[in-house]
């Protein structure tokens, strides 16, 4: 490709392509265009190579080119690329999945209905958990509680079960009923109280706004066991997630997890509800899910709540046209092989804690604050002076400084304002984390010396 052909294309990607979430400011600077992905690495337009430590935003998590998902994929096209799976059709890959989901997901999680994406997942589960309650006779059960500072997605009622105020503000007033509660963020505990005398304040609380509000007039709660990146994936206390089924089965509230960023082994566990023995009512996962070769996502129940829908003789009022993809399920069933058969899992949590411990020594940098995240979901949180805790001036962006730097030194880095986060392929090595954490500490040294830290 010359030159010509290389600015022509950058040029139509801004003119003719709205991004998602996109950012006016990085894209006046260079934006970028890749042409080719081979286990973690990215190449662009100019042959650069790049050290991806976000797996493509949290899909790729076998890596690029995973040698048995390309074959199964080949192998599907032979066959039959496409056919929906609507009022009485399947097929073979869409069925084999689901009896896979059936073998590993936890307790009794074992029906699925396909959708296209986490943000449809979701949305599909909030349907769900409103008819379930429907065809069992109370139909006054329409409000749903979620935490402040979780995503759910982009979807109507993904964005108003959705508690960061940046994905919410432009499309107020949102749906009705969805009912905002505490959070589980022990770092910067809302109630300002420390989580070794606390006693679950925050859990109180929720239970407080149930009954406020009125038990019987709530469909769900939705929550992620573990928040995603925009919040620096905060682990909840022990006994939290225990105390929250407690509470659902209290007063007849479905609970559902969003695994979506956290499930398919990048915990260090299959599903990251696994590390507290406790299992939701409804799941919705994606993005790894497929790792990253053709968009699916589901939502996963139990037979109890399915036999509602089967005893009313009323099937679930949704529905998409690919949602169940054939090529789609063809791709995943091979990557959760690659994921078993390559114990993906187990290497997630080895090198997990090796990322960890590499984390760690960068506090000589005085900028480095505390650290969030289990296994390969790792999180930085930045401030001016980590012995007194004083945050950075925000209009400083010291945390996109770094990615800046960073990408410049051959490595994707996401950043959330000033929280830095890693959450790279399964398959990383010890080697692969040394190089990311060499440019990462060198510019945390470029960003003291640029600020004056």
């Amino acid at each position: 490709m010359d030159a010509r052909e290389k600015e022509e294309l950058i040029q139509d990607a801004v003119r003719h392509v709205i991004p998602h979430f996109a950012s006016w400011e990085m894209l006046e600077k260079e934006p970028k265009i890749f042409v080719r992905g081979e286990g973690c690495y990215l190449y662009d337009l100019d042959g650069r190579r790049y050290l991806d430590t976000f797996a493509s935003l949290l899909t790729t998590i076998c890596g690029h080119h995973q040698p048995q998902v390309d074959e199964a994929i080949r192998r599907q096209l032979d066959l039959l690329e496409f056919f929906p799976n609507y009022v009485d059709t399947f097929t073979v890959p869409l069925v084999r999945l689901a009896r896979k989901l059936a073998d590993i997901m936890p307790g009794d999680l074992a029906v699925s209905f396909f959708v296209n994406s986490g943000s449809e997942a979701n949305e599909t589960a909030l349907k769900m958990a409103r008819q379930y309650h429907l065809e069992r006779g109370e139909p006054r059960r329409t409000k749903v509680l979620f935490r402040r500072f979780s995503y759910h997605g982009t979807t109507l009622g993904g964005s108003s079960a959705t508690g960061l105020p940046w994905f919410r503000e432009y499309f107020e007033p949102l749906l009705p009923g969805y009912i905002p509660t505490y959070s589980a963020r022990c770092y910067a505990c809302e109630l300002g109280l420390e989580p070794s005398t606390c006693e679950l304040a925050c859990l109180r609380l929720m239970e407080q706004q149930i009954q406020w509000e009125g038990p019987e007039q709530f469909s769900a709660l939705i929550m992620d066991p573990i928040p995603g990146s925009n919040i620096g994936f905060p682990v909840p206390p022990d006994g939290y997630l225990q105390e929250v089924r407690k509470l659902c089965d209290r007063y007849g509230v479905l609970l559902i997890f969003d695994e979506i960023q956290t499930g398919f082994g990048k915990t260090g566990r299959m599903f990251a509800c696994e590390h507290w023995d406790v299992v939701p009512d409804i799941m919705t996962i994606g993005k790894g899910f497929t790792g990253g070769y053709i968009p699916l996502g589901a939502t996963v129940t139990t037979p109890e709540v399915y036999k509602v829908f089967q005893r009313a003789g009323h099937e679930l009022r949704s529905g998409s046209t690919y949602g169940g993809h054939t090529l789609a399920c063809a791709a995943t069933l091979a990557n959760i092989e690659a994921i078993e058969t390559g114990g993906l899992v187990e290497q997630a949590r080895s090198t997990g804690a090796y990322l960890r411990g590499r984390l760690e020594g960068l506090r000589r940098h005085k900028m480095v604050g505390p650290l969030g995240g289990i296994g390969l979901l790792q999180a930085v949180f930045l401030v001016a002076d980590n012995k007194t805790g004083t945050p950075l001036p925000p209009e400083h962006k010291v945390g996109s400084f770094i990615r800046d730097f960073c990408y410049g030194s051959g490595m994707i880095l996401r950043n959330n304002g000033d929280i830095l986060v890693m959450a790279p392929a399964l398959i990383i090595t010890k080697e692969q984390v040394d190089e990311a954490l060499e440019v990462l500490d060198r510019a945390l040294a470029a960003a003291a010396e640029h600020f004056g830290l």
